[in-house]
């Protein structure tokens, strides 16, 4: 649905008491997935302008650190006229809510169709949009079976080093904040988002080994989108990422 509540303040200072409690750190917010600023139908960006604004409103009014969107679609236009309806569709979600204090945060996606943010350099080139527009704070979220899916090979050793070093050179690791983990169901370059329980796809346990062990990602907060069909189902992706993450916390510890 198009429209959300209100939080309620008593839920809010809950919410904040079990964060202190818990270390629950940082907190992420992942948009109403109808939004799309890069739509070219009037009605459909009309609703997603308002929508995006609610979830800024929202996720700053919670404390959230940020809120992950989803590009959007460019179907019926031009990539190019999709990023600028993107860019200026923030402006227009931000505009008159002062001071926000939750980053933006653009997940990167399979790149199918008219689906904006499969390479890279569309999201810097949005982000760079974006900043001069807007006072919005706007950074990235990188899904990894979207980058599997969208040819970005982080499966083996020098894939992975390679993906890295264009993350970087594009896009600026400091300005990865959060990275989905999921396995995925297609091979690479495949353009399709289905998402697997980890070590169950064409990553594996192995890629996710190297990928929660690399240095330069060691200390990005992951945050799991796995498949949920049997109960428990997201406890047992977690514990498996944790056994996945343990030979990189002994190196650590003898270093």
């Amino acid at each position: 649905m198009w429209r959300a509540s209100v939080p309620d303040p008593e839920d809010i200072r809950r919410l904040r008491d079990a964060r202190k409690k818990y270390g629950l750190d940082p907190l992420v917010v992942h948009a109403n997935y109808l939004v799309n600023l890069a739509a070219s139908d009037p009605v459909v960006r009309a609703r997603s302008i308002d929508a995006f604004r609610g979830e800024l409103e929202r996720s700053d009014a919670i404390g959230a650190e940020y809120v992950v969107l989803h590009p959007g679609s460019y179907r019926g236009a031009t990539l190019t006229a999709g990023i600028e309806a993107l860019a200026i569709g923030l402006q227009e979600a931000a505009e008159g809510l002062g001071s926000v204090r939750t980053t933006v945060l653009l997940e990167n996606t399979v790149g199918c169709g008219a689906q904006i943010g499969g390479r890279f350099e569309e999201l810097r080139i949005i982000r760079d949009l974006a900043t001069e527009l807007t006072h919005l704070r706007i950074g990235y979220c990188l899904d990894t079976c979207h980058l599997l899916a969208s040819g970005y090979n982080i499966v083996t050793a020098a894939g992975l080093e390679q993906t890295v070093a264009e993350a970087e050179r594009v896009l600026d690791l400091s300005n990865i904040h959060i990275f989905h983990a999921n396995d995925s169901k297609k091979p690479l370059g495949s353009r399709l988002d289905r998402h697997e329980n980890i070590g169950e796809g064409y990553i594996g346990k192995q890629g996710f080994r190297r990928i929660l062990a690399h240095p330069k990602l060691g200390s990005k907060p992951f945050i799991l989108e796995t498949p949920v069909e049997e109960e428990g189902d997201d406890r047992r992706n977690l514990d498996t990422l944790k056994r996945l993450c343990r030979p990189m916390q002994r190196s650590r510890s003898r270093g």
